[in-house]
């Protein structure tokens, strides 16, 4: 049970903590603030955020254990900090930066896995999207919202490990039936030290979960992912599987997303049957309404997304419909600007914008920078603003323009 102070923390320190909620650090705060533990800001730049007494480093906090600590600075000062959370014996961390593998510097996120054997400690990420636990309405995600409790109350069950953050902020966002949620969210990243294989493990202990719900692009140690998925069946959890990576585009698109290389499809799919995994779409993996509009475009697509698990798993469909696309994941902080050059320098004349509302997305404002680019560049531009509550207004904006919009992956 290792890994209950990431899911069950008394105490949580957000290093990077700020009083600004368009960072991440400000955003990771303000949600903190609304739940059961106890928050310690860390960072030199403030002595307060949103009224919490802030540290200038995590060896200044004096007040007890540190269950649990969440890296949101810079990638440059990530291993000094995992450094100091080691120093001070705080054995769970979770890192929010991003900037490593995905992005070719391997040399670092090798420091990191180094200082995690060297003081035990149990990483989750880098290039993470954090954790949910209905629970203790504790939100350490950057999503836009935050699924209600009184939704989850009633379905304890459901649980969601996923190497897609942004996946996360489309299911967060849905008005989902109270039979419907998910009870607990984990981000995996870039997997540097804790996999699927420790989650699986680690859930199907818990008598309140029924249901685990992946989202795979890559699974590490595939005899040892075989292995707990049996026990976990055996204890009388159910485990679904959303795979991207079913075709040559969609492996491209995962890769560029976590640096996850997936092996052939077809050999997934043996490993999950022998697993007891039974694989599924998204949609069906959270049970939504399919949308009746059918994907109509022909010709070679770019798809821009600030969610690279939906701009794979879309890619997928694509190639299945004989369409062939690459992605442009321009990330989950992606503001309207980075929309709109990202359209400019596009070479297609099909283009695909997907976007998750996370809480510094630009929703309204990318949708108009969209009904503007189509208008003015004559190209054919079809639209997934994933989700329900966030995407009203922006959907109102494509109907009055004619563009065609979708809230789903189906």
């Amino acid at each position: 049970m290792r890994l209950d102070n990431f899911f069950n923390p008394r105490t949580v320190a957000i290093i990077g903590a700020s009083n600004h909620i368009d960072k991440v650090g400000g955003i990771l705060m303000k949600k903190a603030l609304a739940s059961k533990c106890k928050i310690v800001p860390v960072n030199p730049s403030h002595s307060e955020v949103f009224g919490v007494k802030c540290y200038n480093s995590i060896e200044d906090y004096k007040g007890g254990k540190i269950d649990l600590a969440v890296i949101a600075i810079p990638k440059e000062f990530v291993v000094r900090s995992l450094e100091d959370c080691g120093e001070k014996g705080i054995k769970n961390v979770i890192v929010i930066s991003a900037g490593f593998k995905e992005v070719g510097d391997i040399k670092s996120e090798e420091k990191i896995l180094e200082i995690s054997k060297k003081y035990n400690i149990s990483i989750l990420g880098p290039n993470c999207f954090g954790i949910f636990n209905s629970k203790l309405n504790l939100d350490l995600t950057f999503a836009k919202t935050t699924p209600s409790n009184k939704n989850l109350g009633k379905n304890e069950g459901n649980v969601f490990i996923s190497q897609s953050g942004a996946l996360w902020s489309y299911i967060a966002d849905l008005n989902l039936n109270p039979d419907k949620g998910f009870s607990g969210f984990v981000s995996l990243g870039n997997m540097v030290d804790l996999s699927f294989n420790d989650w699986i493990e680690y859930f199907s202990e818990d008598k309140n979960v029924s249901n685990i719900i992946l989202y795979v692009e890559k699974v590490k140690n595939g005899k040892k992912f075989i292995e707990v998925c049996k026990k976990a069946v055996v204890k009388g959890k159910k485990i679904y599987a959303v795979k991207a990576g079913s075709s040559k585009e969609g492996e491209k698109a995962a890769f560029s997303h976590t640096a996850s290389l997936a092996s052939d499809y077809e050999i997934y799919k043996g490993v999950f049957k022998q697993a007891g995994v039974k694989l599924i779409g998204l949609e069906e993996a959270i049970e939504l309404r399919t949308s009746k509009k059918k994907l109509n475009i022909t010709g070679k697509v770019e798809i821009i997304t600030n969610a690279g698990g939906a701009g794979a798993l879309l890619s997928d469909y694509l190639a299945e419909n004989g369409t062939k696309s690459y992605v442009r994941d321009i990330l989950g902080t992606a503001l309207a600007e980075d929309y709109r050059k990202a359209l400019e320098e596009s070479k297609e004349n099909n283009i695909i914008v997907i976007l998750t509302s996370q809480s510094m997305t630009q929703v309204e404002e990318t949708a108009k920078i969209v009904v503007d680019f189509e208008k003015s560049s004559g190209k054919k531009v079809l639209v997934y603003f994933l989700g329900e509550k966030s995407v009203k207004n922006s959907n109102r904006i494509f109907e009055e323009a004619g563009v065609e919009y979708f809230n789903s992956l189906s």
